[in-house]
């Protein structure tokens, strides 16, 4: 064998594996940390006494009603996560998603139980109309059309209803123009200048959202969602969509889905790094790794632990993942 140290008297001199001998070693020089502090849990909330149903396509995702939540805070509190974003199921659904804004909508009950269980959770709550309305869609539908300026008037009743509720934070989901200072004129107008607005800033028309209508009973019943949501395509549309949000009043952006859209997510950590960004790694990223998984194709904790840290990685500051419980128990282990 040729002895490689003759081709230079310096070969070689750089040895980056001197830094990968040992666990310890990694850790010291690690450039990424992730903690269950950067989680925000999503949960999906229904009516009723002693709910706790699994999703079909999500498992370990569970549709729970009200009661089952002090629980669920107490167990999140004990892993260290923060917060929790809320998504809910009305009991009725129509054109106009009237629960959704009703003092005693299924989020607003929520709210309020988790406030009592746990003062220190943050509770974000998601402003959209798709899980409320008969027809599924995001806003108000006339003609078959998706109507942009009077879902404003709408979402803005959504934001303060859940403010009044005790929510800690609104994260407008719709994509219609103007939502975030539309919510951010409501919110201030009814006492609650100080309520934060996560905007959902790029949100992609994804296929990676399936999972996600099964759990939150959110088809559209005619079309897609493709006149609001983002082109898949356009990454310097999305730093428009950003730059828009931020006008507005938001306080943190999101790119959503994370794990195809990590280009995105380090371009607005570049072009807007004064803001807490995050990622949303939605429910066709958990849902294909879980499948893959069971088949005994993938070791689980360590590709979800390893998306999780490209999420990081990418720039977000905070990530919303169906795996926050479990990361947690495996970066605790």
């Amino acid at each position: 064998m040729q002895n490689l140290s003759k081709l230079s008297p310096t070969f070689p001199a750089a040895r980056p594996r001197r830094l990968r001998q040992s666990d310890g070693l990694r850790r010291l020089v690690r450039q990424t940390t992730l903690t269950p502090a950067d989680f925000i849990y999503p949960m999906f909330i229904v009516h009723g006494q002693g709910v706790r149903h699994e999703v079909s396509s999500m498992p370990g995702v569970y549709q729970q009603s009200p009661d089952q939540l002090p629980a669920e805070a107490a167990e999140l509190g004990r892993l260290g996560i923060p917060a929790v974003m809320l998504f809910g199921l009305p009991a009725e659904k129509d054109p106009l998603g009237r629960e959704n804004f009703a003092d005693d909508g299924i989020v607003q009950q929520a709210i309020r139980t988790l406030r009592q269980a746990d003062p220190e959770l943050v509770i974000m709550t998601d402003v959209c109309m798709c899980e409320y309305t008969d027809h599924g869609h995001c806003g108000v539908v006339e003609d078959g059309q998706i109507l942009n300026d009077p879902t404003l008037e709408i979402l803005g009743q959504v934001a303060v209803s859940h403010a009044r509720a005790g929510a800690h934070v609104v994260g407008p989901s719709a994509m219609m123009d103007g939502q975030v200072g539309a919510i951010r004129r409501a919110l201030d107008e009814a006492g609650f200048p100080n309520m934060p607005i996560m905007g959902y800033s790029a949100k992609f028309a994804s296929g990676f959202y399936g999972p996600f209508r099964e759990a939150a009973d959110s088809p559209p019943q005619f079309g897609d969602r493709s006149t609001y949501q983002m082109d898949p395509a356009n990454g310097r549309e999305a730093m428009r969509e950003i730059a828009l949000d931020i006008n507005e009043g938001a306080d943190i952006i999101m790119v959503k889905p994370a794990l195809p859209y990590l280009d995105i997510i380090r371009q607005a950590r570049d072009t807007f790094p004064d803001l807490p960004l995050a990622a949303y790694n939605v429910s066709g990223e958990y849902s294909m790794l879980k499948a893959a998984s069971r088949l005994g194709w993938l070791d689980e904790k360590r590709v979800a632990l390893e998306s999780l840290i490209a999420i990081k990685r990418a720039g977000a500051d905070m990530i919303l993942t169906y795996w926050a419980k479990d990361a947690a128990h495996w970066l605790a282990g």
